[in-house]
């Protein structure tokens, strides 16, 4: 496949993403890793399984050497996109944000990594950047929380929604799927709008507590452990900040 003369939809460290038709093609690099590859893909199709509204994954191929996966390509803008175009109504497009991530919970993929176990090999990858007394008080933690078995993204964020014109809302990258507790899918995406902006990290926390029914003080027991897994990332410029996160909540 010569992908020389396609639209480049985006760049990462690890990969190139482009329009191939009706397809999207993910181009990875050497050290993004085969396993890596065909693990997305797998975590994908069995999100298929559940009957949620997503791309199909259609083939893991290689391209020029690289190892690439093709996904079917949705028409729409990313709900983010939406956010920063109209900001006058926020607040309407985060409550559609928190009923996309319910619905998602709401499924069972039961051949799924269970969300626990990806913690907490997480956790413990993080011997440069964490103490040991740190590590045993998050996988402490971790341990002490109830087993739920609900369909996390893991990475569930306004980029990674695709509003279609009829106003429908797909789901996309789900590489870091996971079947476990929607506070700790919850957490990380309250994490993740915090690194960017705090007011729209806290009306996003409000919203989905109300609308799931769940205390705000729950989901904050989770932010260390969700904060120590997004630290294995090891992006810099957000070091700081997840470590913060890591410390700052009383462990007793």
């Amino acid at each position: 496949m010569n992908l020389k003369n396609k639209k480049v939809f985006l760049t990462r460290p690890y990969k190139v993403v482009y329009r191939d038709g009706d397809r999207i093609i993910k181009v990875f690099t050497h050290e993004h890793g085969k396993a890596n590859v065909f693990n997305e893909a797998l975590c994908q199709a069995r999100v298929e399984e559940s009957g949620l509204d997503i791309p199909n994954v259609l083939e893991v191929s290689q391209i020029d050497g690289e190892w690439a996966l093709a996904i079917e390509y949705v028409e729409g803008k990313t709900l983010e996109q939406i956010m920063q175009e109209d900001p006058d109504n926020l607040e309407k497009y985060m409550e559609q944000f928190v009923d996309l991530q319910l619905s998602m919970h709401a499924k069972k993929a039961p051949r799924l990594t269970l969300q626990k176990d990806k913690f907490a090999r997480k956790i413990s990858s993080l011997k440069d950047t964490v103490d040991a007394t740190t590590r045993y008080e998050l996988h402490t933690r971790l341990d002490s929380m109830p087993n739920h078995t609900k369909l996390c993204h893991g990475d569930f964020n306004p980029s990674n929604v695709i509003v279609r014109e009829d106003g429908t809302m797909t789901i996309v990258d789900w590489a870091h799927a996971t079947q476990g507790n929607a506070s700790g899918d919850a957490a990380i995406t309250y994490l993740e709008f915090a690194l960017k902006d705090q007011k729209k990290a806290d009306l996003y926390l409000d919203l989905f507590c109300k609308k799931s029914d769940t205390a705000k003080q729950y989901v904050q027991k989770w932010l260390p452990i969700a904060a120590a897994a997004q630290l294995t990332k090891e992006i810099e410029e957000e070091k700081e900040f997840l470590t913060r996160w890591i410390d700052i909540i009383d462990f007793q």
